[in-house]
């Protein structure tokens, strides 16, 4: 690649050897999540993975594609850019999760208004981070330059995973039966969804996103609203291993009314305790400062559960034993009933 030059293409808007830079810059953190399955290292035409079948009778690949959304406009803002990658990867794995499938490796897509190498390495670092936290290997990835289709700063960023699941362990709903518990996993704040809305909210081009704020306990705006979202793959699994799980939820976009139904059969509806959430800060404050209505609310964020689990009622205070053990802040949130509406928040 040291020949690989054009001054012509460099002209119009892509430096092409900016890309070679970037990759040098993030081999080492590259390098941190590799788990012993990549058959090539970075920069050839596919990345190749071996995955490990001892254990597994009938396995089964799950897949799962997301990306950040306008929440980049924050990062653009605070011109930060080394939690954003944890977002992209948080958004694929906790998807794939649901169904009971263990995070193989990742692949991340990142096209900018021009090349910087420092950034795209700080935001491949997040990518990095993020693999890490969900155990699976970054083993390839793309950054494309798009001079003239965005701002010269600005980026968008989109990753892709795929995960393992045995057949006979792949979370199956429709044994969900009344009676049955909903567990909370909290939430780290806003995660990745909703912020079109807050950009109005908070009129964000405008706001002083750098100051303490008493009503969000010393953070920022701009810190609280950042706060990359929490990857649950790992305790999940922990859970996995020894609780007959029902039911996994994530709760994106859409927020309790469109994601918790997604696990819920036909016949049995998600009930749920409002007096039992731990709503953070920055919810009553997004609700606050823009007039909006509880209900819309809870359709557009997670309002601090992240994810949510339906196990039965005799396995509920083991799995809150496993989760809280495994790092997560467990709570209970409502039960299964037997109701024509698949949630009811009460």
């Amino acid at each position: 690649m040291e020949k690989s030059f054009s001054e012509s293409y460099k002209q119009a808007g892509v430096d092409i050897t900016a890309g070679y830079r970037s990759v040098e810059l993030m081999k080492a953190d590259i390098k941190r999540t590799a788990t012993g399955g990549e058959v090539s290292g970075i920069g050839g035409f596919g990345g190749l993975f071996a995955p490990d079948l001892g254990g597994y009778s009938d396995p089964v690949l799950v897949s799962g594609t997301d990306g950040v959304g306008t929440k980049l406009k924050l990062a653009f803002l605070m011109n930060k850019h080394d939690t954003i990658g944890i977002d992209c990867v948080a958004m694929c794995v906790n998807d794939i999760i649901c169904c009971g499938a263990k995070p193989l490796f990742f692949l991340d897509y990142i096209a900018c208004g021009r090349n910087i190498p420092e950034k795209i390495a700080a935001i491949v670092k997040g990518v990095c981070d993020g693999c890490i936290m969900a155990g699976a290997s970054l083993i390839g990835g793309e950054t494309a330059e798009h001079p003239g289709m965005m701002p010269e700063e600005e980026y968008d960023l989109a990753g892709y995973c795929t995960g393992i699941v045995d057949r006979a362990k792949i979370i199956d709903p429709s044994t969900m039966r009344e009676g049955d518990v909903i567990i909370a996993l909290p939430s780290s704040g806003v995660h990745s969804n909703g912020f079109s809305l807050i950009r109005k909210v908070f009129d964000i081009e405008n706001a002083d996103l750098g100051s303490p704020r008493e009503e969000l306990g010393g953070k920022s705006l701009g810190e609280a609203l950042l706060e990359p979202t929490r990857i649950y793959v790992k305790p999940v699994l922990k859970l996995l291993e020894e609780v007959s799980v029902r039911g996994i939820s994530h709760i994106t976009g859409g927020g309790f009314y469109e994601n918790i139904p997604r696990s819920v059969p036909d016949g049995l509806c998600a009930r749920i305790k409002k007096s039992s959430l731990k709503i953070p800060p920055i919810f009553k404050l997004i609700q606050s400062e823009g007039n909006i209505p509880e209900r819309d609310m809870f359709n557009t964020y997670n309002m601090g559960v992240g994810m949510s689990i339906v196990v039965p009622a005799d396995e509920a205070e083991k799995a809150l034993k496993i989760l809280r053990e495994n790092g997560e802040d467990a709570y209970p949130i409502g039960d299964i009933i037997r109701a024509e509406d698949k949630i009811i928040i009460e």
